[in-house]
C-alpha cells in the first residue's frame, strides 16, 4: 500500500542512516583490549595514548545533535507522518491503518518529536520497516 507523504521518503532514508550511525557499536575490527594500548615512545620516553575512540564518541554526539535538529525542524504534518511510519514499522499499526496512525500521532504529540524518536534504540529499523510496509 503506497501512500502520499508530506515528508519525502528520501529524507526518511537519510534519517534511517543517521539513526543507525547513532546506535552503531564501536568498530569490531579491533580485538577487545588491544585496539589502543599505551605505547612508549623510545626517543622521548613519554607515554602516548591514542584517543580515536573519543573521536568516534564525539562524532556520534554530533550525529545525534544533527538528527535531533532535523527532526525538530519538521512541520506538524511531517512529524506526525514520521511517527506514524515508526509505529507501522514497530507493528503498532498495519499499513492499511495509515490514516488512523497519523491521526493518533497528531493527537498524542507532546513535546519535541526528536526526544520521543531518539529514545528508540531501533529507530532506524522501525523507519525502514515502516517505509517498506507502506510500499515506499
Amino acid at each position: 500500500m503506497a501512500v502520499d507523504l508530506s515528508i519525502d521518503p528520501e529524507t526518511v532514508r537519510n534519517y534511517i542512516l543517521k539513526a543507525r550511525a547513532i546506535s552503531a557499536d564501536l568498530s569490531s575490527e579491533y580485538d577487545d583490549g588491544y585496539e589502543h594500548d599505551t605505547e612508549l615512545d623510545p626517543t622521548t620516553l613519554t607515554n602516548r595514548h591514542s584517543h580515536e575512540g573519543l573521536q568516534e564518541e564525539e562524532s556520534e554526539d554530533l550525529t545525534s545533535e544533527e538528527l535531533s535538529e532535523l527532526l525538530d525542524d519538521l512541520n506538524i504534518d511531517e512529524a506526525t507522518e514520521l511517527v506514524a511510519i515508526v509505529w507501522i514499522g514497530r507493528g503498532d499499526f498495519d499499513a492499511g491503518d495509515w490514516d488512523e496512525a497519523v491521526k493518533q500521532a497528531r493527537e498524542r504529540a507532546v513535546g519535541p518529536t526528536s526526544r520521543y524518536l531518539l529514545g528508540m534504540p531501533q529507530l532506524g529499523d522501525f523507519l525502514e520497516s515502516g517505509l517498506n510496509a507502506l510500499g515506499l
